[in-house]
């Protein structure tokens, strides 16, 4: 499986090239969509990843289709908290909901971002265990290519619209915690 790069790695630092369009179908590309795909399903709290997190200096991101079931922050939050020592251990239900696809931008550009910013806890595939707060437009734009070479422009707020912020960071060779406050590591627990 693709290695998640960490924040001393210098491809992380730069800026990543683009995808010829009409390289998008071809089998480099594909496979590229894969090993994101799986390297971002292998992480559970993982909800998008960019392509240089892979080592890959490409104008790619994916989201996790799991982002859009309708229990993911419920369940999150569920999860959290089943596994601190003081709360006991509930069954949480299998999710029923039908498996959204993950969601892939190639080339993406973001178009438009609201005014209105509010601070937001954000963490990182590539800055693991770390955390902070990180000032983000509420709403976001951005138009991009999918998988197919097909052109969209997908406007989100909330969670979606900052990981877009976040994502298209990644691919000028930033990091969230270049301009994050109050930055914390906090280690899973076993």
């Amino acid at each position: 499986m693709v290695k998640i790069l960490q924040q001393k790695e210098k491809v992380l630092r730069k800026i990543a090239e683009e995808v010829r369009v009409t390289d998008i179908k071809t089998k480099k590309i594909q496979n590229i969509l894969k090993e994101m795909s799986v390297a971002l399903k292998s992480q559970d709290d993982g909800v998008a990843l960019a392509a240089p997190q892979i080592g890959i200096l490409l104008r790619i991101f994916v989201v996790s289709g799991k982002i859009f079931e309708k229990d993911f922050t419920k369940n999150r939050i569920e999860k959290l908290l089943s596994e601190t020592e003081s709360t006991p251990k509930k069954e949480v239900k299998k999710n029923t909901h039908p498996i959204v696809k993950d969601l892939v931008f190639i080339n993406p550009k973001i178009s438009k971002l609201s005014k209105e910013k509010e601070w937001v806890p954000e963490g990182c595939l590539s800055t693991r265990w770390l955390y902070g707060n990180t000032l983000r437009s509420k709403k976001a734009t951005v138009t991009a290519y999918d998988e197919n070479g097909k052109k969209f422009t997908r406007g989100a707020s909330g969670l979606l619209a900052q990981i877009f912020q976040h994502e298209t960071d990644h691919l000028e060779g930033k990091l969230f915690i270049d301009n994050a406050k109050d930055i914390r590591e906090e280690l899973p627990r076993l």
